[in-house]
Order: C-alpha cells, then sequence, then structure tokens
C-alpha cells in the first residue's frame, strides 16, 4: 500500500509541477508543437554552458525552450513521471530507478554529461568524531535521497561493513545540508559541488566518488529524452546531443570559457567553477559512442550494464521493486545516428 500511495503521490506532485509551469507548456510529445522542456541541475557541467551561452536556442531557433532547475533526480523522475519534461540532467542511480519497477519511466539515455570523480565525495563535520566510514555507526548523516550521492552513500557503508540500521540517514537537498551542517544537525553528508566545497572547510572526506568507481561502484552523470520526444523530434534530440558535445570541447580545449559560464550558472568567480570543473570526469565526444558507453545502433555499450548493476544494488538495498533486464536497459539507451552525430 505505502508503495501505491507513494506513486500516487508522485503523480500528484508531479501533476502539480506542471500546472505551476515547472515543465512549461505540455506536448513536447508532439510533432507539432516544437518546445522543449528541458531539467538541469547546479553541479559543474557542459548543460551549464549550453543553457550559459544559449546553444541550444542558436542550434534550434525555431523551437520554444524552457530551462527549469530542479534540485535532484528524484524531484526529476517525478516530472517525467508527470510527463512535463523532455530532455533533463540528471545522475545514473535515479535513471537506474526510473528505468525500474514501480516507476518505469518512458525515456531513455542520450548523452553522458560526466563520471562522478571527486565532485561527489563523503565529509565528515569536524568535531563529529567521525574518522572513517565505519565510525558513521550511531551519527546521522545527510543526502539527497533517490540520487547518485545517496547511491554512493550506501555503496560506501557496504563496503565498510556498515548496516543502513546502523545509522540516521536523512534526505536534505544541497542547500538544505549546508544548512543543517551549519548548525551541527548532522555529523556528515554525502553530496556535489558546489556545496560539496563548502563542506571540506569544516569537514574531512571519508571517501569519493572517484574511489568508489575504482572499486566497482561508479556514478554518472546523464542527459536523458523522454521516448515520445525522441520519436516526434529527433533532429532536436541530434541538435542537443551536438551542443552538449561542442559543451564537452570547450571544457578540455578552453577552461577559462568553461569556468566563465559555468561560475555565471552557479554564482561562482570563473577561477572557482573552473577549479570544480576540474575535479570531475568528462568524456571526448567521440568516447560517447565507444562500447564503454552509450555504444552505437549496431552494439548498445556497457552503459546498460552500468545501469543495471546499479538497480541490482538499489534492489540489494529494498529502494525499488524489481531489476529490468539487461534487454529492457539496452533499448532505453538511445543510440539513433551513433557515432556520427557526434562526430
Amino acid at each position: 500500500m505505502k508503495k501505491i500511495l507513494a506513486v500516487a503521490s508522485a503523480l500528484l506532485v508531479g501533476a502539480s509541477l506542471a500546472a505551476c509551469g515547472d515543465g512549461a507548456a505540455s506536448g513536447g510529445g508532439d510533432a507539432s508543437e516544437k518546445s522543449i522542456r528541458i531539467a538541469y541541475q547546479a553541479f559543474p557541467s557542459g548543460d551549464l554552458i549550453v543553457k550559459n551561452q544559449g546553444l541550444l536556442e542558436k542550434a534550434l531557433p525555431d523551437y520554444k525552450i524552457t530551462w527549469t532547475k530542479f534540485d535532484s533526480g528524484a524531484s526529476i523522475n517525478t516530472a517525467f513521471v508527470a510527463k512535463s519534461l523532455d530532455i533533463a540532467a540528471i545522475g545514473s542511480s535515479p535513471v537506474a530507478r526510473g528505468l525500474s519497477a514501480p516507476l518505469n519511466i518512458p525515456y531513455q539515455v542520450a548523452f553522458v554529461l560526466d563520471v562522478a570523480g571527486d565532485n561527489e565525495a563523503l565529509v565528515a563535520r569536524n568535531g563529529s568524531g567521525v574518522t572513517d566510514v565505519a565510525s558513521l555507526r550511531g551519527k546521522k548523516v545527510a543526502t539527497p535521497f533517490a540520487s547518485t550521492a545517496h547511491y554512493s552513500l550506501l555503496a560506501a557503508l557496504n563496503a565498510a561493513g556498515v548496516k543502513e540500521s546502523e545509522l540516521t540517514i536523512v534526505d536534505l537537498e544541497p542547500q538544505d545540508i549546508l544548512a543543517a551542517w551549519t548548525r551541527g544537525d548532522i555529523d556528515g553528508a554525502y553530496s556535489w559541488l558546489p556545496s560539496l566545497d563548502e563542506l571540506k572547510k569544516t569537514g574531512k572526506v571519508l571517501i569519493t566518488s572517484r574511489e568508489l568507481a575504482a572499486d566497482g561502484k561508479p556514478t554518472l552523470d546523464l542527459g536523458v529524452v523522454s521516448t515520445d520526444f525522441a520519436t516526434a523530434h529527433p533532429e532536436a534530440v541530434d541538435a542537443w546531443r551536438k551542443v552538449e558535445a561542442q559543451a564537452l570541447d570547450i571544457i578540455a580545449s578552453d577552461p577559462d570559457a568553461a569556468g566563465k559560464a559555468v561560475g555565471a550558472e552557479l554564482n561562482l568567480t570563473p577561477e572557482e567553477a573552473k577549479a570544480q570543473l576540474s575535479q570531475g570526469v568528462f568524456l571526448k565526444p567521440a568516447e560517447l559512442s565507444s562500447p564503454e558507453w552509450l555504444g552505437t545502433e549496431a552494439a548498445v555499450g556497457k552503459l546498460a550494464d552500468n545501469l543495471v548493476s546499479a538497480a541490482e544494488f538499489l534492489k540489494s538495498q529494498q529502494k525499488i521493486d524489481a531489476v529490468p533486464t539487461l534487454a529492457d536497459v539496452q533499448k532505453s539507451i538511445y543510440v539513433k545516428g551513433l557515432p556520427g552525430v557526434l562526430g
């Protein structure tokens, strides 16, 4: 019953978001409706460069493009359930949830924004008495539920032999984590940039997502597109992938320009933004269609295996009802036109 109520609640919340204009006007899956409703998140990425420089607006002048900020992947999934989004920047863990029961969201992964590195980490507050992951027993730790950070926190606890029931995990968005941290209400947090840098000033890093990736639990920030929208507007999806690839090139070839654009979006100096970008792992556009990532129409890449692995872990933690099959997840990787679209 709780699960049924949770899904019903998600639908109601999502509908409310759409009514309030959180996803702009509906109809993104209609071929005659030239509008794109995009969800973005406030973390350093090429997606913010695309937004700041108006790259998609330049590429698709005939489209009405609406950008809406979301605080986490959980709320983005809710908006997709309500059919109030067409494209979104979202972490791999919430995507794994979205592709699994009971959500079963009809969207597809069409881009890899970044691979989590030192830009996501578990930090213990100075004075909390926490020195390592094992000493989190009996403590209070915050993270945004259903996010890549939440997935990584559970993976870190599992690796250290700590049961979730042995500590208190609270659901807070990054800005709320900062407030609770300052008040001394929490002992630790698993979060991401830019708020992570603030936590580090008065805390100790226990483990990073880069380290967890090396131990077999990688997390990613992905670009997803609703299946209806991709079917109705394949040319718009191609244009979006091309400008996201352009942003990756800017990060690699002109870090000063990248820092300026991202800094403007995050209210950081260009230097601060440039430093934060350096903590992430950004692929080259040509790598996206490799067997390791999205793959091609002839052979879907290992990203599908990564998402199934994430779903298996979430199922073991009783966070989802069932693990989708690899074949079903492979169908949810949007490889149409690859590698040609990315050059």
